[in-house]
């Protein structure tokens, strides 16, 4: 057996149903089957530049299991190669890894199970370069970490995107309107592409595929003159026209990831209403696709991932990201997925299925 008796646990980037699991099924394993300390690293990668570390007990991770967020707090603003420091009025961004290897080195840390998508793991990458032995374990509802094909917190993301499309499926149809939906994503399509064929959706948006707004505007008319009184469009917030940029709702310089998607339901809105006169509204689900209780899926795959990285560390791996592929539970070192984005392929199986019963991708 390694000697590991000492290991940190982080959640970072945006959070997302299920982190509490893999919080819960990584320390309770080692509490139970390793006897191992275990300690929670409060807001992601800040808690480590800013020496925030606690001890977990198991009294701490009991009852966590179906709760939504992170009971260790996150940060999608703290890169420690990046980190942005205001000097007066100034923003500089500056280099603390050293700081971060030094107060985990201090808190007697042998390893780290860091928690997060592509961002947290190009963070881990770093980290091991710099001699600290990093398990990564992957987390987002937009489904783009490369390597992994199927993330925790996607699939209750899927579920809330596309119960809220059935509800604004009744309200268009009693005010025979067409009804832009606006999901999260960021530049993959997956969020948007699964709610959309769950809902029924008549025109589904993806990144991967800009859009024509004279096809959608075609698509939508002559379901009008078909007595089609009403149509769902289920949009990516990373949609973007043949030609034209995405759309921006803001810049965060202090970031490391400083672009900020939204705002293309309301910019298609009215690009339709002008084009095809036709009664459009505009929708985005927002913040309320990362939050509510994980679904028993999620649940069961963040435990499964969770107990796999405790796994990887007690066998004396180091630098792994633990992903679920050909079906099954597996690893990939972290630096293959680092500052990469897995996107849904034009040929993807569901994207044929969809066009198969008549859903427009708007091209």
């Amino acid at each position: 057996m390694p000697a590991i008796r000492r290991i940190g646990i982080l959640t970072g980037g945006g959070d997302c149903p299920g982190l509490n699991a893999v919080i819960r099924a990584v320390t309770k394993a080692a509490l139970n089957q390793y006897k191992l300390e275990v300690f929670g690293i409060e807001d992601g990668f800040l808690g480590l530049i800013q020496n925030r570390i606690r001890q977990l007990a198991w009294g701490d991770v009991s009852n966590i299991l179906t709760l939504g967020g992170t009971i260790l707090g996150t940060s999608n603003a703290a890169n420690p190669k990046k980190y942005a420091v205001k000097r007066g009025a100034k923003t500089e961004i500056i280099d603390v890894t050293d700081r971060v290897v030094e107060h985990a080195q201090a808190a007697g840390l042998d390893a780290l199970v860091c928690i997060g998508g592509d961002g947290t793991m190009s963070g881990a990458a770093d980290l091991i370069k710099h001699g600290l032995n990093c398990i990564g374990v992957p987390k987002t509802i937009d489904n783009d970490l490369e390597g992994c094909e199927r993330t925790f917190g996607f699939d209750t993301a899927v579920n809330t995107a596309a119960e809220c499309l059935d509800k604004i499926h009744s309200t268009a149809m009693s005010h025979h309107r067409v009804m832009v939906v606006e999901v999260m994503g960021r530049n993959a399509g997956w969020l948007a592409l699964h709610a959309g064929v769950a809902s029924g959706s008549d025109i589904i948006l993806i990144p991967e595929i800009p859009y024509d707004l004279d096809k959608i505007c075609a698509v939508l008319t002559d379901r009008s003159r078909q007595d089609k009184r009403f149509s769902i469009i289920c949009c990516s917030e990373g949609a973007s026209q043949k030609g034209g940029e995405k759309v921006v709702a803001q810049r965060i310089e202090s970031s490391p990831d400083p672009i900020r998607l939204g705002g293309i339901a309301i910019k298609l809105a009215a690009d339709i209403s002008q084009c095809s006169g036709l009664d459009t509204r505009a929708t985005a689900l927002g913040h309320i696709q990362r939050g509510g209780s994980p679904t028993p899926f999620d649940r069961v795959l963040a435990t499964v991932f969770g107990h796999h990285a405790l796994e990887l560390l007690m066998s004396g791996a180091s630098g792994q990201l633990v992903v679920w592929s050909g079906g099954g539970i597996n690893h990939t070192p972290i630096e293959k997925v680092a500052n990469r984005q897995r996107l849904v392929p034009i040929d993807h199986p569901l994207l044929t299925a969809a066009r198969a019963v008549g859903t427009s991708f708007g091209d």
